[in-house]
């Protein structure tokens, strides 16, 4: 099977030097079940993060007939370093985009679907109204299709917050992406506290959390534990840490590469803080595998078995 190095763009040097690990190769993609979720994305003229942010798990995840869903766009109104999503000015939001993604998961038979957005700074709801209406169509086309939604952080206007806690998905991301000391440089737009605040409100709301880091962007390894320490102790229930891979050489450059071991550690270490769910893993991304991640206690259960 012929692979695709999905590492793009040239670091530095030094790094165009070195063979990139053979833990960042995957597969390219192809078979019935990628061309079937390809011709539905097309036909429904929808956006999907898969694309938009170059995963490197496309290839698997649309094999399997599942993909993340894109709302409000393609174009988004912050310009983080480390993000492939286009930048500027967006459209007008789409208030038939919600029937269109209820269609599509209809369409593809998703049991769960993972839904997310670029930021809409410039409209007065964050764009979470759409939000709301996104989740409320999928619902009633496809009533035993769970969701899995990662939000932004609204610009903590937490009216615009709470009308996604009031439509109740399944489970919540807010993605934290990078450690405190690097948030204005990788994020630029966010602020490190004001997205922990969002994870302890959506607890406070009843919500299941989940959050995400990229590693390789120079952080060291005790701010990465302290940042995991912040999020269990603000009621995170499931995090996600992966490898940063630059999209293009205008983007942030890769630090280094981080070795499976040291990942397994993040998820040893994830345990012992009391989380229900530690994915942690050079290729993990956000949404991975995100149906694992819906039954309280599992991931735990699972690791103690480990321990055994």
């Amino acid at each position: 099977m012929q692979e695709l190095n999905v590492i793009s763009g040239v670091v530095n040097q030094e790094e165009a030097r070195t063979k990139k690990p053979n833990w960042l190769r995957v597969k390219l993609p192809t078979g019935e079940g990628y061309r079937h979720v390809r011709g539905v994305v097309d036909d429904h003229k929808l956006h999907t993060i898969c694309e938009s942010g170059n995963c490197p798990n496309m290839g698997e995840c649309w094999g399997a007939g599942t993909a993340t869903f894109m709302i409000l766009g393609n174009i988004c109104t912050r310009s983080c370093g480390f993000c492939a999503v286009a930048t500027g000015r967006p459209l007008a939001p789409d208030f038939d985009e919600p029937q269109r993604v209820a269609e599509a998961i209809y369409l593809m038979k998703v049991k769960h679907a993972v839904i997310t957005s670029v930021d809409r700074d410039d409209q007065k709801d964050g764009g979470s109204i759409i939000w709301a209406n996104t989740i409320k169509a999928v619902r009633a086309l496809n009533p035993e299709t769970t969701l899995e939604t990662l939000i932004p952080d609204f610009q903590g206007k937490w009216d615009n917050l709470q009308n996604v806690i009031d439509v109740v998905p399944e489970v919540v991301s807010h993605n934290i992406e990078t450690v405190e000391r690097l948030t204005r440089q990788v994020r630029i737009q966010a602020k490190y506290h004001r997205s922990m605040e969002v994870i302890r409100r959506l607890k406070d709301g009843g919500m299941r959390t989940k959050s995400g880091i990229m590693l390789g962007l120079g952080e060291q390894k005790e701010e990465v534990i302290q940042t995991m320490r912040d999020l269990a102790a603000n009621g995170l229930d499931v995090l996600t840490i992966g490898q940063y891979l630059q999209p293009t050489s205008k983007h942030l450059p890769v630090a280094r590469f981080v070795h499976p071991d040291e990942f397994a550690e993040y998820r040893e270490e994830g345990y012992k803080l009391g989380l229900d769910y530690v994915e942690s893993g050079p290729l993990v991304r956000s949404s991975y595998h995100s149906e694992r991640h819906l039954i309280p206690g599992e991931g735990r259960i699972k690791w103690q078995q480990e321990q055994q």
